[in-house]
């Protein structure tokens, strides 16, 4: 990925690509259409490595790891999920405490993407009861980062924890500005646009699939696709997917000329990835039996898409998210 320029591809510099949103997403959407756990990799290293680093890391920092990064040499992981955290990210234990020459962590994040294959890892904890972001390198004393094993889903791609046990981190490799959680919610905008692309790559790949089986395959003498209701479902899939492409370039270009509010990529994020997952259960069921088999692929983009309709930010929290938005009521803040 790095040697062609997909790894931090919309950025300046540092040998990045510096391409369009829009192009962002088409790559997304063609990485996606072979499996959800490359574009996750990509997605991560990208948008939630390299961006904050690049956005708000020192210029040491940048200097020192954008251009590994960006050729893919070195990767990286994202560091906020906790064990009792997930959905609420402000109620994160992970402590960092101020010590002489930079700050000393504790804590764990879990379902982390590449983070026992990582050499980088931007982790937020709270300094001070606020929320900040810190850049850690594989070795630091007290890291650690356990894979987590018996996955069903994204099964090309590692995932792990991250545990902190004192671990000194210099002063340089704090992000120096950014406070609270815009940090990282601006990370996740990136990527869960990048998701709202890929997810509907993965249903265009269970649509080709499905419509190549059932022109192949013969039953009562004509093909399965000679049915109507063969084609009235492969006209729905084509329809949402077609819809939704369109949603997602018209934000692509909105982000472009900086003009696209969060609540779209909610909006596109959860319209994509809840769509792709019902068409891909659909295409699952029109190859009947032989839709459970590794031989026709579908059945490996359903349990994909399992995950990244629940992975930053769930189904249920962007229509939250859409539900503040339209009545300026937020359902998911504590009640005092």
């Amino acid at each position: 990925m790095g040697e062609i320029g997909l790894l931090g591809a919309t950025l300046e510099g540092y040998g990045c690509a510096g391409a369009s949103s829009v192009a962002y997403g088409l790559i997304a959407r063609e990485v996606e259409r072979v499996d959800s756990g490359y574009r996750s990799a990509m997605s991560v290293q990208s948008s939630l490595v390299m961006f904050p680093i690049y956005k708000f890391g020192t210029p040491e920092v940048k200097d020192k790891f954008l251009p590994k990064l960006a050729s893919g040499e070195i990767v990286g992981c994202f560091g906020l999920t906790e064990p009792n955290h997930g959905s609420d990210p402000s109620g994160m234990e992970t402590k960092a405490k101020k010590v002489d020459g930079g700050y000393q962590l504790n804590g764990a994040k879990t379902w982390i993407t590449n983070s026992p294959i990582a050499d980088v890892f931007v982790v937020w904890a709270k300094l001070d009861g606020e929320i900040r972001g810190f850049v850690l390198e594989k070795g630091m004393k007290g890291l650690s980062a356990p894979k987590i094993e018996g996955k069903f889903s994204l099964r090309a791609s590692v995932t792990g924890s991250i545990v902190m046990e004192d671990v000194f981190v210099p002063e340089a490799h704090l992000f120096p500005e950014v406070k609270g959680l815009k940090g990282p919610f601006h990370c996740l905008s990136n990527a869960r646009y990048g998701i709202s692309w890929g997810a509907l790559g993965a249903a265009e790949f269970c649509l080709a699939q499905a419509r190549q089986y059932t022109m192949d395959r013969k039953q009562f003498g004509v093909p399965l696709a000679r049915n109507q209701i063969v084609q009235l479902k492969m006209a729905d899939m084509l329809t949402e997917i077609s819809v939704g492409l369109q949603a997602c370039l018209q934000v692509g270009r909105l982000k472009d000329e900086g003009k696209c509010a969060t609540d779209m990529i909610s909006m596109v994020k959860r319209n994509s990835c809840g769509k792709a997952l019902n068409i891909a259960r659909t295409a699952r069921d029109m190859l009947g039996g032989n839709g459970i088999s590794d031989e026709y692929h579908i059945i490996r983009h359903v349990m994909n898409l399992e995950a990244v309709n629940t992975y930053e930010g769930t189904h249920d929290i962007h229509a939250l998210i859409l539900g503040r938005g339209i009545t300026g009521l937020p359902a998911f803040k504590a009640i005092d």
